[in-house]
């Protein structure tokens, strides 16, 4: 007997509600780095002002001291992380880890194995053949295959007449299209909700760049300035590499499941199409 591999799509959905629980706590922790960051500033431009003549000699001489220093290299990842924090970096992990699980499942489900296989069709149509019905039906029944429970749906309302096998076919074809499509829906909104978590780092990362500026006494620092834009800016680029294929994967396999599931239908009312004649009874 074919296994059915997720069936249902109850793994997407908790993955989802995972990431939104993280998101939760993500913005929680984020919330308070741009205020630490003014105060800091205020505090460092508060001790310049308020010291003496001399003290303020060096503080002059300092930026020339240091200018000949060459900066510590930094490596991008430590960057990356630095600009996004705890907070983002979750979210963004948990898109992609579901984006990348979700994917998978929807590849093994779409196989033409668990959707179409050619071995059920040719051994149903040999049992037809043979005017073995009673084997086609426990055949097709016991085979969890898409087309399986198509034909096991037509077969059992047969003997009410032909018309009402077909439309017990097209409504256990429906179902199992509707859970197909339902598997791929979850990819199409990772699609969605990246970009947007992106244009929302961004806004945050400008207004912490903005609030550096206004709750500074003097000029600021480029690189306090540095730190909200790099949010703005990674959470754009991670936000748009997350979606980018994940849209590109759902129309993909949408358009692999519409084919098959063609197939099926076409293959369905082929099969059954030798009991076209066939009225109240067998």
């Amino acid at each position: 007997m074919r296994r059915r591999v997720l069936n249902g799509p109850l793994a997407g959905v908790f993955c989802l509600l995972a990431v939104f629980v993280l998101a939760v706590g993500a913005f929680s922790l984020t919330s308070l780095a741009p205020s630490s960051t003014a105060v800091a500033a205020e505090e460092g431009g508060e001790d310049i002002f308020e010291g003496d003549a001399a003290a303020a000699e060096p503080a002059a001489a300092a930026p020339t001291d240091t200018g000949d220093e060459t900066p510590e290299e930094q490596s991008i990842l430590k960057w990356v992380y630095d600009a996004l924090g705890i907070g983002y970096s979750l979210i963004f992990l948990g898109l992609s880890f579901t984006l990348v699980a979700l994917f998978v499942m929807n590849v093994l489900v779409a196989r033409r194995d668990n959707v179409c296989p050619m071995l059920l069709v040719e051994t149903f149509e040999g049992h037809l053949n043979e005017k073995r019905y009673q084997e086609a039906y426990e055949l097709a029944k016991a085979d969890e295959s898409f087309l399986g429970q198509v034909l096991s749906a037509g077969l059992a309302k047969l003997s009410a007449g032909y018309s009402q096998a077909i439309e017990a076919m097209q409504e256990v074809g429906e179902e199992e299209n509707m859970k197909l499509e339902h598997r791929l829906s979850y990819m199409a909104l990772i699609g969605t909700i990246s970009p947007m978590v992106g244009l929302f780092g961004t806004v945050h990362g400008m207004i912490a760049s903005f609030q550096v500026i206004a709750t500074s006494p003097s000029a600021p620092k480029p690189s306090e300035l540095a730190q909200g834009i790099s949010t703005a800016l990674f959470t754009t680029l991670l936000g748009l590499a997350i979606a980018i294929p994940a849209i590109a994967a759902f129309n993909i396999l949408k358009n692999r499941v519409s084919r098959l599931v063609l197939e099926v239908g076409i293959l369905s009312e082929s099969l059954m199409s030798r009991f076209e004649n066939v009225g109240a009874q067998k």
